[in-house]
């Protein structure tokens, strides 16, 4: 079996071992048992990949296997990974973990929603391994479908409204995705839906290239937030459960940015050059109302989802840059974002919990009763900002130098642009900062309010190291990137 699989049958175990489980310690078993592996096994290719490269290997994708699904399309189970896909399994292997962590104690209907969970990672696994349209697209799907349950029954607020203008949002974008998708491979003339083999091909017509481009990119933009399909995700983030905030916003979104640039950029590339300038003014309104739209909400929630469309928006503004070191910083924005949007969700449950009120008209003076989750919380918004040492910083650094390398004004004037929103995240997380965790107490549950129990804490620090680990020594993970972004920009380049 090729190792690659390891990533899909781990969770189709853990799907079995929880639909054989009675009580919750049998539950919680099967899911930390489950999680450590998917752990381990992302630390493990890590490791194999980065010895492959040194050893001078320079294959495209790494650990190739292909396996024959349906002839007539030339449908396969195709698995491979490059540095970006192995960046983008450690990411989801942390957030699960963590995630598993911060649903601990979650009532009711535990093995159901544990059941959802699992599969919504199996799609994302799958999806980051996979290298065959069909079969990317099929996991794409497998990610997506869990979320409409596991906001519409275990989320809060307005959950079922947040589930379903999700699901038709998203579902929406899936449409103009698998259109693409056809019209890729129709339009290249390929006997393979192998996106290695199309690319190498590189024979879709520049007119179709100019019909199918702005489809895919939009199919997958909807999912990383792109304006003015953003509006599912405020709502979504708001109403979904903890540990689902922090899959969805943490993982789920950057398959978003993932597709883009794999699909969209690396097989249309002169329609990628073509119409990139229409998504870079859509990506940059993204970027600066994202900020200015958390600095007027008042629920903790609300904020964060505002923020990750910010974020997120410049994840995409980096991929249609189209250079080098602009696609390295989109991808480390990934990680740092996927890492630190985590943290936030996981903290704001955790506060949320205790205090049940998520208004920050409502909070103040938490430091004095629970400084660990309050310390943590600063340190969430630190690198929120892009305090220099934590993950933020580098990778918007990378972005904004890749930007600003394109040599014209319009690219220049809009790099310039999204730059602003630095300065806007800054107001409203040190205002946020000061106003939550300063001051006197005035909550009502104030008398009853206990800091982080062990399993908070175990996701937290987690999350916490790998911020602080990427901020600190973000030299071997940006090479890793940066090798494997090379081929895709190598044929942006005009």
């Amino acid at each position: 079996m090729n190792f690659l699989s390891i990533f899909v049958l781990i969770p189709l175990l853990m799907l079995a071992g929880l639909w054989a489980a009675r009580g919750i310690k049998a539950i919680r078993g099967v899911m930390v048992t489950g999680a450590s592996a998917l752990l381990i096994a992302s630390v493990v290719l890590t490791f194999l990949y980065l010895g492959e490269r040194s050893a001078g290997n320079t294959a495209e994708m790494l650990f190739r296997a292909d396996t024959l699904w349906y002839a007539p399309l030339h449908i396969s189970y195709s698995v491979g990974v490059d540095g970006i896909s192995v960046a983008m399994l450690l990411l989801s292997a942390v957030i699960v973990f963590t995630g598993t962590f911060a649903s601990w104690r979650l009532q009711p209907l535990t093995k159901e929603y544990f059941l959802w969970f699992t599969l919504l990672s199996m799609g994302v696994f799958g999806f980051f391994i996979s290298v065959d349209l069909f079969t990317m697209f099929m996991f794409y799907e497998i990610a997506l479908i869990p979320m409409y349950l596991l906001i519409g029954v275990w989320g809060s607020g307005r959950k079922e409204y947040a589930a379903m203008k999700l699901t038709l949002m998203l579902m929406g974008g899936s449409a103009f995705l698998l259109i693409g998708i056809l019209g890729i491979y129709f339009g290249s003339g390929a006997t393979t839906m192998n996106l290695l083999e199309i690319a190498q091909l590189h024979n879709i017509p520049f007119a179709q290239q100019c019909i199918w481009f702005p489809l895919t990119f939009l199919g997958f933009g909807v999912l990383g937030a792109l304006f003015p399909f953003h509006t599912w995700s405020p709502d979504g983030h708001a109403s979904a459960p903890t540990a689902v905030s922090m899959l969805h916003a943490g993982v789920l979104m950057k398959l978003g940015g993932y597709g883009c640039f794999r699909i969209a950029m690396y097989l249309m590339p002169e329609a990628a050059n073509e119409l990139s300038w229409i998504f870079l003014i859509l990506t940059g309104i993204s970027v600066v109302y994202g900020a200015f739209s958390a600095c007027v909400q008042t629920d903790l929630k609300y904020i964060n989802a505002y923020s990750s469309v910010s974020h997120c928006g410049l994840v995409l503004f980096a991929i249609l840059m189209l250079n080098q070191t602009a696609a390295t910083g989109a991808i480390l924005q990934m990680l740092s974002h996927g890492l630190m949007t985590a943290l936030f969700f996981a903290l704001i449950g955790m506060i949320y919990g205790r205090t049940h009120t998520r208004d920050v008209r409502e909070l103040a003076g938490l430091m004095k009763v629970m400084p660990f989750l309050s310390v943590c919380y600063v340190i969430a918004g630190l690198a929120n900002l892009g305090l220099p040492g934590l993950s933020g910083f580098i990778a918007e650094m990378t972005i904004f130098v890749g930007s600003f390398q394109n040599n014209d004004v319009f690219h220049r004037t809009l790099t310039i642009i999204a730059c602003s929103s630095i300065v806007i995240t800054a107001v409203y997380i040190l205002r946020l900062v000061g106003k939550i965790l300063y001051g006197t107490c005035t909550n009502k549950h104030h008398l009853e309010l206990t800091d982080a129990t062990w399993d908070e804490r175990v996701a937290v620090i987690c999350l916490i190291v790998c911020v602080a680990g990427l901020g600190m020594a973000p030299f071997w993970v940006s090479h890793m990137i940066g090798e494997s972004v090379l081929p895709v920009v190598s044929q942006l380049i005009p």
